[in-house]
C-alpha cells in the first residue's frame, strides 16, 4: 500500500504540481486523474458541478450503496487543490488515503452508504466561502435532507517525526498531548464527540500507530481548518484526521511541500486504520 500511496502522491504534486482556483487546468488534471483511480476500482462516478466566473468546479463523487440501511450515510474525504504549491502533504496524501481506502472498500458490501468525496476549492481565498466545495455539497445534502451519520474528513496525513519537540500546539495543549509528531489526531467540535470516539477507537484496533483525540467547542479556530467546518455548518457530525498541518509540518503552504518529504509507511497504517473505522461506522 505505502507504494500505492506514493504514486498518488507522486502524480498528484510532482507531475501535476500546483492545482486549484487560479491553476485551473492543474485542478482539471487532478480531477481526471482521481476520476480515473476510481474507475479503475470498479466504482461509478459523479460531479457535483457549479459555476465560478464562468469556469465550471466540481467535487468528484463515488457513492457506495449500503445493503441494510441504505439511506445511512457515512462520508469520507478530502480536498484536491493545493495552496500555491505542490501540496504533497497538503492535500495529495489525503486525498491518497482516500483512493486507498475506496481500494479496500472495492467489491466489499456495507450495510450503510459510504460516500467517498474528492471536493475541490478548500484552500484560500475560498475557504469558509459559500463556494468551497465541502460548503456546496453540506448545504446541498441539508437542502436534499440527506441522513449523514458522519463525516470522515482527511486533510494532511503524510508528516511524521521521532524527533523531540517535533510537534507544537495552541498555548496550555503541550501539557496535554505528546511533544514528539509521530501520531495521528482526530479534531472536532463538541458535537461530533462520539463519532470521533467511536473513530478513535475503531482505528486503534487495527493499528499501532498513535492517535490522540482532541474535541472542542466551536470557538476554538484551529479544530475548524478544514472541510469539517462545512459540514458542522449544516449541523451535520465530522472529524477531521490530520498529522495536525503547521502544528508540526515545516512545508505547510510552502513551495517545499514536496513527495519526497513524507513517510509513506505511516501513511498505510493511517489508510487502515481510517479503512477500519469506516468499517465499523458502515457495518
Amino acid at each position: 500500500m505505502a507504494e500505492r500511496l506514493k504514486t498518488h502522491v507522486y502524480k498528484l504534486s510532482h507531475e501535476i504540481g500546483e492545482r486549484g482556483l487560479f491553476k485551473y487546468d492543474n485542478l482539471n488534471k487532478a480531477a481526471d486523474y482521481i476520476t480515473g483511480e476510481f474507475r479503475s476500482l470498479g466504482y461509478e462516478v459523479d460531479f457535483q458541478k457549479y459555476k465560478i466566473r464562468n469556469r465550471t468546479f466540481k467535487n468528484i463523487i463515488v457513492t457506495k450503496t449500503g445493503s441494510r440501511k441504505p439511506g445511512e450515510v457515512i462520508v469520507l474525504g478530502a480536498h484536491y487543490d493545493s495552496m500555491k504549491n505542490p501540496g504533497a502533504d497538503d492535500n495529495a496524501s489525503a486525498v491518497a488515503g482516500l483512493l486507498e481506502t475506496a481500494r479496500i472498500f472495492s467489491g466489499k458490501k456495507t450495510g450503510r452508504t459510504i460516500k467517498f468525496i474528492a471536493f475541490t476549492n478548500e484552500e484560500p481565498p475560498l475557504f469558509k466561502k459559500k463556494s468551497m466545495g465541502s460548503k456546496v455539497y453540506a448545504k446541498a445534502a441539508r437542502a436534499n435532507e440527506d441522513d449523514i451519520k458522519g463525516a470522515l474528513i482527511l486533510d494532511m496525513i503524510g508528516y511524521f517525526s521521532n524527533e523531540p519537540r517535533s510537534q507544537r500546539y495552541l498555548p496550555g495543549l503541550n501539557f496535554f498531548y505528546p511533544r514528539t509528531g509521530n501520531f495521528i489526531a482526530m479534531v472536532g467540535n463538541t458535537k461530533s464527540k462520539q463519532l470521533i470516539r467511536y473513530t478513535a477507537a475503531s482505528f486503534r484496533r487495527a493499528t499501532k500507530l498513535p492517535v490522540e483525540r482532541v474535541i472542542a467547542p466551536n470557538f476554538v479556530i484551529a479544530i475548524g481548518m478544514s472541510d469539517d467546518w462545512a459540514f458542522w455548518k449544516e449541523g451535520y457530525p465530522a472529524v477531521m484526521i490530520t498529522d495536525t498541518a503547521y502544528f508540526r509540518n515545516p512545508n505547510y503552504h510552502k513551495r517545499s511541500d514536496t513527495y519526497d518529504t513524507l513517510d509513506y509507511k505511516s501513511m498505510a497504517e493511517v489508510t487502515k486504520g481510517v479503512a477500519a473505522a469506516l468499517k465499523a461506522l458502515t457495518k
